[in-house]
């Protein structure tokens, strides 16, 4: 996919070159928070000039970002193979080194998701509410850009565009501090924006990189408040709570994906199947992918033999409870499945399997391990789905579908900065209208309140 997916590389764990606890325990140098603070004043600066600037002028913008991309793939695939290499070294995980790849057709598809995202609709100006008061003062609440949004993410190059095309269409400057892991990619990568941003007569201040400061910039970047307006982080658990325990800057943040499917005992047993293998399969390092599969019990002695089997054969390694490993066919190993199992998000070819009595049973697993970001549930019971999806407070509730929909791309956002599993201001995928914010705008005639 070329839309945003994020997912620690183990659960409780900080992504290797981006913060973690030590690494916020003390100030950033001196040095390096008044080289972080100059960077985010340039910033602030920049961004004064999409307060004004037209759709048309945004569009332009991204259309060029995208024919800069593609004319710069040779530079970017040579970079990003430096960062392959090292890495593999480095012992990373083949589904993590899959979301690290890049090479041409995945460039041309970062450049394709900057071209829609030139197509939405600009989510400045809008009219969220308005009304004329009974003294004739007349009421709009509009739309406007945050102003600056700091990044603090994980090892993903197509998340250096997407956090940057997303930034840039709704009115906002973005200061970026990505994984050490993609650190060659992400330095062309912001060249080239940076350039491509100049030729169309815009500051290239909008999109800026502290990568070159280390995990101390990124502290620094928690701490520039009153300059960066809010900060997303995205990675590990560990990174998230350090985040949002240490910022002083105003933090939307994004959880890691605990993912649920349940298999309900009226589910047709083809639908769920499918279902569960594209939701386990599809894609395994990813933050929509399903870690934990629930199956009622009087779905489970027909279901569950092929579902293992299925499974085993996909390679996906299985930890299931006791009436799990009774069903399993021959040739189907089942390891014994603990409390740590279903707390841990895999990114991995793992999954976690448990036969639940009833939907009661079900829903209360979920409220125990969830990390509130996607459930999915596979029924024919119109009364099991709703229940389903009242009872639990994911951030997004699958009823007949993969959880790999939970994405910012596939809801038609244009890509999404991240999927908030948090309450206020945003809550699942990120698009353009979630890095806005509001102002009101009062008309009158002389009004003094009297």
């Amino acid at each position: 996919m070329t839309t945003t997916e994020d997912a620690p590389v183990v659960a409780g764990a900080a992504e290797p070159g981006t913060v973690g606890p030590a690494a916020a325990a003390t100030d950033a140098p001196t040095d390096v928070a008044a080289a972080v603070e100059d960077v985010a004043r340039r910033a602030k600066v920049a961004s004064r000039t999409l307060a004004t600037a037209t759709r048309a002028t945004k569009d332009a913008a991204l259309l060029a970002l995208a024919d800069a991309l593609v004319a710069a793939t040779d530079e970017i695939v040579a970079a990003n193979a430096v960062d392959l290499e090292r890495e593999r070294a480095n012992g990373m995980s083949e589904g993590l080194l899959d979301r690290l790849a890049l090479d041409a057709p995945r460039v041309a598809a970062i450049a394709d998701a900057l071209r829609a995202r030139a197509g939405l609709p600009d989510p400045v100006g809008e009219v969220v509410r308005g009304s004329t008061l009974p003294n004739g003062l007349r009421l709009r609440q509009l739309r406007v850009p945050m102003g600056v949004v700091g990044m603090i993410y994980e090892a993903r190059p197509n998340v250096t565009v997407d956090a940057a095309g997303l930034a840039l269409k709704s009115g906002n400057a973005v200061i970026l501090r990505g994984g050490s892991a993609a650190a060659s990619s992400n330095e062309v990568i912001v060249g080239v924006l940076a350039r491509a941003l100049e030729a169309q007569g815009l500051p290239g201040d909008l999109v800026q990189s502290i990568d070159r400061y280390g995990r101390p910039g990124a502290v620094a970047l928690m701490h520039a408040r009153g300059l960066v307006d809010v900060l997303v982080p995205r990675g590990g658990a560990d990174l998230i709570r350090t985040v949002v325990r240490e910022s002083t800057v105003p933090v939307i943040e994004t959880g890691v994906g605990n993912v649920h499917v349940y298999v309900d005992a009226s589910a047709d047993r083809a639908m769920a199947l499918e279902i569960l293998l594209n939701a386990k399969t599809q894609r395994v390092g990813v933050c929509n992918a399903a870690e934990t599969l629930l199956v009622h019990a009087e779905a489970a002695p027909e279901f569950l033999p092929a579902a293992l089997a299925a499974l085993t054969e996909a390679g996906v390694v299985v930890h299931g409870d006791d009436r799990t490993a009774g069903l399993a066919p021959a040739g189907t190993d089942v390891l014994a499945a603990t409390d740590e199992d279903w707390a841990t998000e895999y990114l991995a070819p793992e999954i976690a399997v448990r036969v639940v009595d009833d939907l009661d049973a079900a829903i209360e697993h979920v409220r125990t391990w969830t990390s509130g970001h996607t459930e999915a549930i596979v029924t024919r019971d119109l009364a099991a789905s709703e229940r389903f999806v009242a009872e639990l407070d994911s951030a997004a509730i699958m009823v007949n579908a993969s959880t790999r929909f939970t994405d910012g791309g596939q809801f038609g956002l244009g890509a999404e900065i991240g999927i908030s599993t948090q309450k206020l201001h945003a809550r699942g995928p990120m698009g353009l209208a979630e890095l806005t914010t509001t102002k009101w705008v009062v008309h009158g005639d002389g009004h003094v309140r009297p």
